[in-house]
């Protein structure tokens, strides 16, 4: 249904007129997300506490009015795109880090704070929340809640519903629920918590979140290993694992991407490799120092032809801008991206970059690959001009086989992207009928109108 005038002023009485617009320049700012997709929502709200969104929602259900709730609009599958217009909810207003708590080693923030702004504050105080997804400098933690992110850091310390120990959220029928606990510990009723994060913003709309910290490590180390072939680098990550040594981060970039990026960035990251590992490790000074030094010999014996340990923050930090700077650089090769963030068991990364390889000389397209190494998460990239209609089928085509053998490798086809709108077509590869009917189920129950973010997840 479209916002008519009555229904819009209801809305505007609850926010004030200030915090609502139905001005197409602000529309089209709120019609799309990382995937390019376009669809203009019919007003936007920037609601600044849970008791209004409640009350907005409540007018949602009376009216069969599709609500979308949205960060950053960094999301990588659509999960935030007004896919059948409505009304978009802005959580920029809320932006508050309320307390941290650094007794009990825990944070109490709302959803609309920039990931990176929260690990900078933490860190001033000595403490540390590990998920650091590669968009986190504009990233919202709502954001990553909603998509269970996950980043670099996830092999050594997991991913963001890691982290959640209880949220507040506004159900789509107005009611406010409070989930989860503020200790390590707690086991009564369901675990509604995690229902809620990687749920894509169709469950409920997260207001307040209490999230686990940790001691911030003493020191850090990063070091690069350039290997001939991006084979031999996945072999090496099985390597490390496999004797004892667990870094913070272990990320790949192919040489599609390192030429890429070093041309994008205007500077040099290693000597014509054909794959780059950059590895992290964490720890006391000594503790981090001799773990960086048996990764470097242990990179050698595997077949690693450069090694460069950072000497200075400054040159780890060159490095990971390098690293995150990826993406963007790119669109260097093609107009547009089919993106997408397959997850494989760490000893399968050789057989996946094998057959990435072959469907790359088969097909002839664009294919770039990078990502999570040590957790088997790789972003596989296709470049290429989505008005070329041989290329667009052929892409298609090279996007299912590559969730197939995704599938028959025991992985998964989303590791920290979500489904939103781009995958859902192919989730009935990895979910059975008996589950996807539960799901559905269960959206039905939060939300019996279906007026929560429409359109996402089930195709």
């Amino acid at each position: 249904m479209t916002i008519n005038d009555s229904v819009f002023e209801k809305i505007m009485n609850i926010t004030g007129a200030e915090y609502c617009s139905r001005a197409k320049e602000d529309l089209a700012c709120y019609a799309y997300d990382a995937t390019a997709s376009r669809y203009l929502p019919d007003a936007v709200v920037f609601p600044g506490e849970a008791g209004e969104i409640s009350e907005i929602l409540k007018i949602a259900n009376e009216e069969n009015i599709f609500i979308i709730p949205r960060g950053s609009g960094s999301g990588m599958t659509g999960g935030s795109v007004p896919v059948m217009g409505g009304v978009v909810i802005a959580m920029t207003r809320f932006n508050r880090i309320l307390e941290v708590d650094t007794d009990n080693l825990t944070a109490f923030v709302e959803p609309g704070v920039i990931t990176a702004h929260f690990h900078r504050e933490v860190e001033k105080i000595g403490l540390f929340y590990p998920p650091d997804p590669s968009s986190s400098e504009f990233s919202t933690l709502g954001g990553n809640l909603a998509e269970c992110a996950g980043g670099p850091r996830a092999i050594k310390y997991g991913v963001t519903r890691d982290y959640v120990l209880g949220l507040e959220a506004v159900l789509p029928t107005g009611e406010i629920v409070k989930t989860g606990v503020k200790t390590a510990k707690g086991v009564v009723g369901y675990d509604l918590t995690r229902l809620f994060v990687g749920s894509e913003g169709t469950l409920g709309i997260i207001t307040q979140m209490t999230l686990k910290l940790v001691p911030l490590p003493g020191s850090v180390r990063t070091m690069t290993a350039s290997f001939n072939d991006l084979g031999k680098a996945g072999e090496a990550v099985s390597g490390i694992i496999r004797r004892g040594i667990v870094p913070r981060t272990i990320e790949f970039m192919d040489k599609a991407s390192i030429i890429c990026v070093e041309n994008y960035l205007k500077t040099k990251i290693s000597s014509d490799a054909g794959a780059l590992l950059l590895i992290e490790v964490d720890g006391s000074a000594d503790e981090a120092e001799s773990a960086i030094r048996r990764l470097e010999e242990l990179c050698v014996f595997l077949g690693a032809v450069e090694i460069r340990i950072a000497g200075t923050k400054e040159e780890s930090a060159m490095l990971w801008k390098a690293r995150k700077a990826i993406s963007p650089a790119l669109f260097m090769y093609a107009p547009d991206k089919i993106n997408e963030d397959i997850v494989v068991p760490r000893s399968n990364i050789p057989d996946m970059v094998r057959k990435i390889d072959e469907m790359k000389n088969r097909t002839g397209l664009i294919m770039v690959s990078f990502g999570h190494a040590g957790d088997g998460n790789i972003h596989f990239n296709i470049m290429l001009d989505k008005k070329n209609i041989e290329d667009m089928k052929k892409a298609e085509a090279a996007v299912e086989e590559l969730f197939d053998y995704t599938i028959k490798l025991g992985g998964t086809i989303s590791g920290e992207h979500g489904i939103g709108i781009t995958k859902a077509a192919y989730m009935t590869k990895e979910i059975g009928p008996v589950e996807i009917e539960l799901m559905k189920k269960i959206k039905k129950l939060f939300d019996p109108k279906g007026i929560l973010n429409p359109g996402k997840i089930f195709s």
